[in-house]
C-alpha cells in the first residue's frame, strides 16, 4: 500500500470515484466530501463520480442541461432533464419513465407503465442535432419491452444516429419480467402476463426489424427498454464501461496513489458489472490501492487491493443515513492521515 502521508515536495493524488448513495447523496456530493478530506490532509483530489447506467449517469457524464416535457410512466406529464455537448446527448430514462415518478412500487401500475416518455427524450435529442445519444436505463417503472419508446420515436427511428444503451444489468429480454417486475409492484399473475407480452413483442421485433432481442445480453434492462432500442439499431454496452470511457477513468486512476469509491449498499452484486466493482478492477490493473466507503456492507470475500469501511458499523445506522457526507469525510481524512500508510 502507498504511504498515507504525502512526502515533502511530492504531490499525492487521490481519485474520488464514488457512485451515488441511493436516497441519501449523489455521486457528485460524495466526491466533494472525499475532496474536502483529501485536501485537508494535503492531497490533491481528482473528482470523478461514476455510475453504471442507472441513476447518476446524467451527472457523471455531464453536458449542458436541457429540459423537455414528456409523458411520464403512467401518463402524467413530467419535465425531464437531459444533457448535450458537442453533438453528444445523454438521456437517463429514470427522468422520464422512472419508478419514483410513478410513486414507487406501491403506487405503480406495472401493466400500464410505459417508456413512451423516454422515447420522447431520445427524439428531442435527435431533433436537436445529436449524432450520438447515450441512454442510461436504470430505475424504470415499466416492463413494456421498450414498446412505448419505439412508438414515441416513430418514423425517426435511429437512422444516422449512434445510440448507445448503458445497461446496468445483464438480464435478457424475456427474463426481465420475472426478475424485475415484482420490484415494480407486479403480482405473480401480472408477472406471468408481462412475460407473455415480452415473448410476443420479441417476435414482433424480429419480424419488423430482423433483430432477435432474446439472445442479447442486457436486453432486459429497464424492463426490456434496452431490447426495444436494440431492435432499432442501438448498441447495448455495460453502463460502467460507457461512463469510464467518457471520463478517461483508467488513465486518471493510473496517475493516482489512492482511489476512493463507494455506494450506499455494498454486496456481491457490486462487483458484477456495477460501478464500484468497475472502479476497483481498473485500480487493480493499475496497481493502485482502493478505499471503499459504503453505507452498509454485506460482502465478505473482497479483492486484495481494497479496504472497506461501513458507515453503519463506524457511526451507527441513524448517523450513517442522516449525516452521510460528514461521515464519508471523516473516514477519508482518517485514512489519509494515518501514518502506517495507504487505505489500510
Amino acid at each position: 500500500m502507498a504511504d498515507a502521508m504525502p512526502r515533502p515536495g511530492v504531490t499525492s493524488t487521490v481519485v474520488a470515484a464514488p457512485d451515488k448513495f441511493r436516497g441519501t447523496a449523489s455521486g457528485i456530493d460524495v466526491a466533494d466530501a472525499i475532496a474536502r478530506a483529501a485536501e485537508a490532509a494535503g492531497w490533491v483530489c481528482d473528482r470523478a463520480p461514476v455510475a453504471d447506467g442507472g441513476e447518476g449517469t446524467l451527472e457523471a457524464l455531464g453536458g449542458r442541461p436541457r429540459t423537455t416535457r414528456v409523458r411520464g410512466p403512467l401518463g402524467a406529464p413530467v419535465d425531464a432533464e437531459w444533457r448535450v455537448e458537442d453533438g453528444r446527448a445523454v438521456v437517463e430514462m429514470a427522468r422520464a419513465s422512472g419508478l419514483v415518478l410513478a410513486g414507487g412500487p406501491e403506487h405503480n401500475d406495472p401493466l400500464r407503465a410505459s417508456t413512451f416518455g423516454t422515447g420522447q427524450l431520445i427524439a428531442a435529442a435527435i431533433d436537436d442535432g445529436a449524432r450520438r445519444v447515450i441512454v442510461g436505463v436504470g430505475g424504470s417503472a415499466s416492463t413494456d419491452g421498450g414498446l412505448g419508446a419505439v412508438s414515441a420515436l416513430g418514423a425517426r427511428q435511429l437512422r444516422g444516429v449512434d445510440v448507445v444503451v448503458a445497461c446496468d444489468v445483464t438480464t435478457r429480454f424475456v427474463d426481465a419480467a420475472e426478475q424485475f417486475a415484482p420490484q415494480k409492484g407486479a403480482s405473480p399473475a401480472q408477472v406471468a402476463l408481462l412475460k407473455r407480452r415480452l415473448e410476443r413483442l420479441a417476435q414482433v421485433y424480429e419480424r419488423d426489424h430482423r433483430v432477435d432481442v432474446t439472445g442479447l445480453e442486457g436486453s432486459g434492462a429497464a424492463g426490456g427498454l434496452a431490447g426495444g432500442l436494440a431492435a432499432l439499431g442501438a448498441t447495448l454496452v455495460p453502463g460502467f464501461d460507457v461512463v469510464a470511457e467518457a471520463l478517461q477513468l483508467a488513465d486518471r486512476i493510473a496517475q493516482a496513489r489512492l482511489v476512493v469509491t463507494g455506494e450506499g449498499f455494498l454486496d456481491e452484486q457490486s462487483f458484477r458489472g456495477k460501478a464500484v466493482g468497475g472502479v476497483t478492477e481498473l485500480a487493480r490493473e493499475a496497481g493502485v490501492p482502493v478505499l471503499v466507503v459504503a453505507g452498509d456492507v454485506y460482502v465478505d470475500d473482497l479483492p486484495d487491493n481494497i479496504d472497506v469501511v461501513s458507515l453503519v458499523d463506524r457511526f451507527g445506522d441513524d448517523r450513517a443515513r442522516t449525516e452521510v457526507l460528514a461521515c464519508v469525510e471523516t473516514v477519508v481524512r482518517e485514512r489519509l492521515t494515518r501514518p502506517e500508510g495507504g487505505a489500510r
